[in-house]
């Protein structure tokens, strides 16, 4: 393990954790302003967590000890799929233990981990945001598992920062895969990350409401851990995004100055993907739960013919 790969992997953890919460501000500004609402702030996530991690925790009084684990799990699962992509730099120690197939891993143990801890306290609500929750993870992954085989067929590698730099330092080449695959991506982000049309995170109606049902019962600290790792799950997708479809700007290993120049350029991409995800919410329509599945199963579709268009096109 190199020095400089040792301070891209910590520099990339650092990033993750002050950007996300950014992020989710900065689309959320932009989804109020073209929704013509007065826009909140853009440090307004930060001055959330830290209001939360000033209050006390209020805990359920069947609340068993998963209850407390699950919000420290799941931001621990956030944390560390954030760290294996290439947001920064390809000199990642963490990359060759975990490729892709683990990240999408890792997001399953999140989800999963929070849905028992919804069902722990026995609320209806979080019953019923738990299986929700289940019935989109169920879908979504597979859609995604395509999307990540669809790149790694280009670069028969499915650790993504073979994949990064497959893409990044090669001659320039249009491949018709990655398009469809770009939008099997787009669509499977939107619902793992309960964005419109799938789910509004600013409801708490409870006949459409997923991710807030889960944490309804948290409080406290508790509730600043798991709105930071939504933020930092939609950090993660958004880079993963970017490593796939947008892989220009990340430095190599052993590029000092290029890691140097990494930062704002994924800045200004973060800043772009932001707006577009907010034109996509401002222009959709919340859809009713019954069509999810039509939803991410057209999703799926369009990953498997991006894999096809890849074998017929000789890629593979």
């Amino acid at each position: 393990m190199s020095l400089l790969g040792l301070i891209s992997q910590l520099l990339a953890i650092v990033v993750a954790l002050a950007l996300a919460p950014l992020l989710s501000g900065w689309v959320n500004q932009w989804r109020a302003r073209l929704q013509n609402k007065s826009a909140p702030g853009l440090l307004q996530p930060y001055r959330v967590l830290h209001k939360l991690f000033n209050k006390e925790s209020v805990l359920a009084e069947h609340a068993s000890p998963l209850f407390r684990m699950v919000p420290y799990i799941v931001f621990g699962c956030m944390v560390l799929a954030s760290a294996i992509v290439p947001t920064l730099s390809t000199d990642l120690p963490l990359s060759p233990a975990a490729d892709a197939i683990a990240l999408v891993g890792l997001f399953a143990l999140a989800r999963v981990f929070i849905s028992l801890a919804a069902m722990d306290v026995g609320t209806a609500f979080g019953t019923l945001g738990a299986r929700r929750e289940m019935l989109v993870g169920f879908l979504a992954e597979p859609a995604l598992l395509m999307v990540l085989f669809c790149a790694s067929m280009i670069s028969r590698s499915t650790s993504l920062t073979t994949i990064v730099e497959t893409l990044a330092h090669r001659e320039l080449a249009i491949y018709p895969s990655l398009l469809v695959a770009g939008v099997a991506f787009t669509m499977v982000s939107l619902a793992e990350n309960a964005r419109v049309p799938v789910d509004n995170p600013e409801t708490h109606l409870e006949l459409t409401m997923i991710h807030e049902a889960l944490i309804l019962e948290y409080s406290g600290r508790h509730l600043a851990l798991l709105e930071w790792a939504a933020s930092l799950k939609l950090f993660a997708y958004s880079c993963v995004g970017l490593a796939l479809f947008f892989p220009w700007g990340v430095a190599q290993a052993d590029a000092p100055l290029a890691l140097l120049l990494a930062l704002p350029v994924l800045i200004i991409k973060l800043a772009v993907g932001g707006v577009l995800l907010a034109c996509i919410e401002a222009l959709s329509a919340k859809m009713r739960i019954f069509r999810v599945p039509e939803f991410l199963a057209t999703a799926f579709l369009l990953a498997v013919i991006g894999l096809l268009v890849n074998i017929l096109l000789g890629v593979a």
